[in-house]
């Protein structure tokens, strides 16, 4: 049984089909229209049934009166009273009403919309700064990259948090990515495989929030290399194989994922799946490029030295001395082609203790000795666990019954252990090495 209405404020709302968020609505866009500063000026929702069920005995503010004049057409004290019939006709639509509403609406929104974005500046400037980080990896101390990259992460996020534009919040996901990205490989050079690990999976995890696939790959590739120095190659082998099923992928980035590939199954036994890998590595691409491995670069490109150094560690593990010999030889004619600020001295050095393992394999310990000169020259700040391990394999190679009573043998060990006691992942005080099973 339906209820007669006791106000005809009630009965105007009902034809209207209002609930009371619709009628809380309509009467904030009055109040902007009507009074200065209005927009501030609503009704809660036990207000608004003590005026539709008959209740009030004094009429509101003036002010409120005004609003409710302007919606309904009708004075205020007639839409207190009783209605004179339950056939009242609503008050005539009024089209410019409407429009200003919507229009003031549209402009109160619109300006919302602007206030919650940043700068274009901002993030051209964070691009920058990353983009520069990359590129001088290899010239900065392991520390100082870790604490840049942080603050780089932390302040994307922190503009991820101002701003509501899609646009905006993609490109500051990828940028966070990258800082992260970033950290994730320096975590390693300082010796901190789980925490490498972990920024690699949330670098992955930045990659695929943003639909950007290149992050996605390099943190694969980031996480097989881990898995390779942590003595589980299968493991390595899989996650390339992830990585390299990603679409947008340049030509830098799949030699990237081939030479860790080619250094799994090295470490494998698998000859025919490194040898599979290292061609593919080392093939004419179609020139193809993406935005991280190619545009960034730096640290997440993989040059033609780069390459060359991985290589001669595939060889090494394959047993193929004079393979190694010539990958490593190769690389440092490249590196040294480079300018002298252009040079990475972790290339520089891992492929110099190659070439020097490489010579200890043919008997030639003086030529192992005039290689490992490009090693010495590493700062202790760059002194990864990847060059760590080439130096303690020709550690090893030393102490065969060849060289055992040779003083240069003796001296270039004693070089070794102190170059790696004053490195900074030893210093670190992680408490094992790089990759025990490659030792034995």
């Amino acid at each position: 049984m339906q209820t007669t209405a006791r106000t005809l404020l009630k009965v105007l709302v009902d034809q209207r089909h209002w609930r009371y968020v619709d009628f809380e609505r309509a009467f904030r866009r009055a109040a902007g229209l009507v009074l200065d500063g209005g927009a501030t000026l609503t009704v809660s929702e036990a207000q608004f049934r003590r005026w539709t069920s008959g209740k009030v005995k004094t009429l509101p503010g003036a002010d409120t009166c005004r609003v409710l004049e302007h919606m309904f057409g009708v004075e205020a004290a007639a839409l207190f009273g009783m209605p004179p019939s339950t056939d009242v006709p609503a008050p005539a639509f009024n089209l410019e009403d409407e429009i200003n509403m919507t229009a003031r609406d549209a402009q109160n929104q619109a300006g919302a919309a602007a206030a919650a974005s940043i700068s274009e500046t901002t993030i051209d400037q964070l691009r920058d700064d990353v983009v520069s980080l990359a590129r001088e990896y290899n010239s900065l101390p392991a520390f100082d990259v870790f604490t840049r990259a942080r603050e780089l992460r932390e302040e994307a996020e922190a503009e991820r948090d101002r701003t509501q534009v899609p646009a905006q919040k993609q490109e500051l996901l990828i940028l966070a990515g990258q800082a992260c990205a970033l950290l994730a490989t320096v975590a390693f050079d300082l010796g901190s495989v789980d925490g490498a690990r972990r920024l690699s999976r949330a670098a992955a995890l930045y990659g695929e929030t943003a639909r950007f696939d290149p992050l996605r790959a390099f943190a694969g590739g980031t996480l097989a290399y881990i898995a390779y120095f942590s003595g589980q190659p299968a493991e390595a082998a899989r996650l390339v194989r992830r990585a390299q099923a990603f679409g947008g992928l340049g030509d830098v980035a799949r030699r990237r994922l081939a030479a860790i590939e080619a250094r799994a199954h090295g470490y494998l036994g698998d000859a025919a799946g490194a040898r599979r890998a290292r061609e593919a590595s080392e093939e004419d691409r179609r020139g193809l490029a993406d935005d991280l491995h190619d545009e960034v670069g730096g640290e997440f490109g993989f040059t033609v030295e780069r390459l060359a150094m991985s290589n001669a560690s595939t060889c090494l593990l394959l047993g193929d001395g004079a393979g190694a010999e010539a990958s490593a030889v190769r690389s440092l004619e490249l590196a040294e082609a480079r300018p002298v600020a252009a040079r990475s001295a972790r290339v520089v050095g891992g492929a110099a203790a190659d070439l020097a393992t490489a010579r200890l394999l043919r008997s030639d310990l003086d030529g192992a000795a005039e290689a490992m000169t490009h090693v010495w020259e590493v700062p202790r700040g760059q002194r990864s666990p990847g060059l760590l391990t080439r130096t303690a394999r020709v550690r090893r190679a030393l102490t065969d019954a060849r060289f055992r009573n040779a003083q240069v043998a003796g001296e270039l060990g004693e070089r070794i252990e102190d170059f790696t006691r004053l490195s900074a992942s030893h210093q670190l005080g992680s408490g094992r090495g790089p990759l025990t099973a490659l030792e034995d």
